[in-house]
């Protein structure tokens, strides 16, 4: 069966199973019975565009009145779903937000340092209890006091009812503007966690609900001409199940779409698939013409177009304003892990690089992390590398262009490089160039993520999903810490932690790691472009 008579198929099996109607009358049977307990806490993300506007008249007054009072500079401290689409949106709309998304100590300052006479911290937690987000807050909260200004006045929280955040700010007299806990974090962009930060850095966040409420009819038909998002969700998930092995089970994401929007649904669909050793690859790519990323092999096309421009070569090309585009992944998602198999609103895995960090910082105490050995250390370049990597490569490296060189080549048929940058995405920019750079010297498709904010996202599905993912690492030096108040430790230690953490999880899982450690991280980037430049 080929990939378009596996989507006509899928369609007509959800059809049949009434799944549009039975999707938003919040059925929580229809991902099997070991799926339920979750998916009936998990439905509220469908009546968002409704529900969500309740809390128009508290919000858009208060966000009103912090502009009146001068305060117009907005620092969101949050992860994976709580920071992704406020992003987007602000971004989309021509708005200021600063997301703040590391434990990167460079990252964290220079969200804290400048202009805090008119800042407001977001502090947006579902759980109440990321450790990112929590040092960040102790961290902001120390930035104001040191300021002269009562963080009271400029801290807001947004989380669920009863999480240890919000019980902390009550304690403390922050504002809080609490979430539908019926709603899961990565499927949240239409709830506080999207709207708060959106309306107080000056978005008219009616219109975002207003684009979903328009598109909510069309979620009951099981016509997908009138219901685009059925037919998105079908394509997604039985295009990954064609053909005799994965089939297109990489989601290349490319094309005119607002910024972020890429690594919104990257994490929805990463998350929420990428479990029981199968799932959804998102790939964010520059553009259509990336290398490698031509429709066909493993790779469905996905691009964003713009209405009446011709569509570019793709397999998929999707439209529409931003706030319908949320509701209709979402849904797209759902009826995908149908039609995969697979939950998708619980992250099974997501924990495991968590405990791995927090064992380190508890059993290291005051003394160094344990980062092993060197396998090379080349300039300002330290090599370190999982036993997976090295018994797979036995022969000497030599350098690092062999290093580079030995890793590009090690995914198998239907397998994925991951490049995963634990450094400062606002200066180490250059590390973007590592994606493309490496995609065009492999035949496999490569992916990148900052990190810590991946381990909210694309980690799900770098433990949980296929055995055939090979990673990059990279880490690096930086000249002043950080404190974090109330903690043992800074940022930096906080950061290395989490990498390490990261790099057992997947060599636990047998997984194939290197990390390339910048002793410097101007002259250690450059380095590494350089070598790998020499193995073309």
């Amino acid at each position: 069966m080929d990939t378009e008579d596996s989507v006509r198929h899928a369609v007509d099996r959800l059809v049949s199973d009434d799944v549009p109607e039975r999707l938003v009358a919040l059925d929580d049977t229809l991902w099997g019975p070991e799926a339920r307990d979750e998916a009936s806490i998990r439905l509220g993300w469908l009546d968002l565009p409704a529900s969500s506007q309740a809390l128009l008249p508290r919000l858009l007054p208060f966000a009103e009145r912090k502009r009146a009072d001068g305060i117009d500079r907005v620092v969101l401290a949050g992860m994976g779903g709580s920071s992704l689409a406020p992003e987007v949106i602000a971004e989309s709309s021509g708005h200021s937000l600063i997301v703040l998304d590391s434990t990167d100590p460079q990252q964290v300052r220079r969200a804290l340092d400048d202009g805090l006479e008119r800042t407001v911290v977001v502090v947006s937690s579902k759980s109440g209890g990321t450790i990112e987000t929590d040092s960040q807050r102790r961290a902001a909260e120390q930035a104001f006091r040191d300021a002269g200004i009562a963080p009271a006045e400029r801290i807001v929280c947004v989380t669920d009812p009863g999480s240890p955040l919000a019980e902390l700010a009550e304690t403390h007299g922050y504002t809080v503007f609490l979430a539908d806990p019926h709603v899961g974090g990565r499927y949240s962009a239409l709830s506080a966690f999207g709207l708060v930060p959106a309306a107080l850095a000056g978005v008219e966040v009616q219109h975002l609900l207003d684009e979903a409420s328009a598109l909510q009819p069309s979620l009951r038909s099981n016509d997908v001409a009138k219901n685009p998002a059925l037919l998105l969700g079908a394509a997604l998930g039985a295009s990954a199940r064609a053909g005799d092995h994965a089939g297109r089970d990489k989601v290349a994401l490319a094309g005119v779409a607002p910024h972020g929007l890429g690594d919104w649904i990257e994490q929805l669909l990463a998350e929420s698939t990428g479990k029981d050793g199968r799932g959804l690859l998102p790939v964010v790519v520059e553009d259509e013409d990336a290398p490698g990323y031509s429709p066909g092999g493993d790779r469905h096309l996905v691009s964003f177009g713009t209405p009446g421009v011709p569509a570019p070569e793709s397999d998929t090309v999707v439209t529409g304003p931003l706030g319908a585009q949320f509701l209709a992944w979402e849904y797209a998602t759902a009826i995908a892990g149908r039609v995969l198999g697979v939950d998708p609103f619980d992250q099974p895995n997501v924990a495991e690089s968590k405990n791995n960090t927090t064992r380190l910082l508890e059993s290291a105490g005051d003394a160094p992390l344990p980062t092993g050995d060197p396998l090379l250390v080349a300039g300002a370049v330290e090599v370190y590398a999982s036993r997976a990597f090295t018994e797979a490569v036995p022969h000497d490296l030599g350098d690092l262009s062999g290093v580079l060189r030995s890793l590009a080549a090690l995914p198998q048929e239907g397998g994925y490089l991951a490049v995963m940058a634990y450094l400062d995405r606002g200066r180490d920019v250059a590390a973007r160039r590592l994606r493309p750079a490496l995609a065009e010297r492999g035949v496999h498709p490569v992916t990148f993520g900052w990190g810590p904010r991946f381990l909210h996202s694309t980690g799900q599905y770098h433990k949980g999903g296929p055995q055939n993912g090979v990673f990059l690492q990279v880490t690096g030096d930086t000249d002043e810490d950080l404190a974090i108040p109330g903690r043992g430790f800074g940022f930096a230690r906080l950061q290395m932690a989490q990498a390490l953490g990261d790099f057992g999880a997947l060599a636990e899982r047998d997984r194939p790691v290197v990390r390339v450690h910048l002793r410097d991280r101007v002259e250690g980037m450059a380095e590494l472009l350089a070598a790998l430049e020499s193995t073309a």
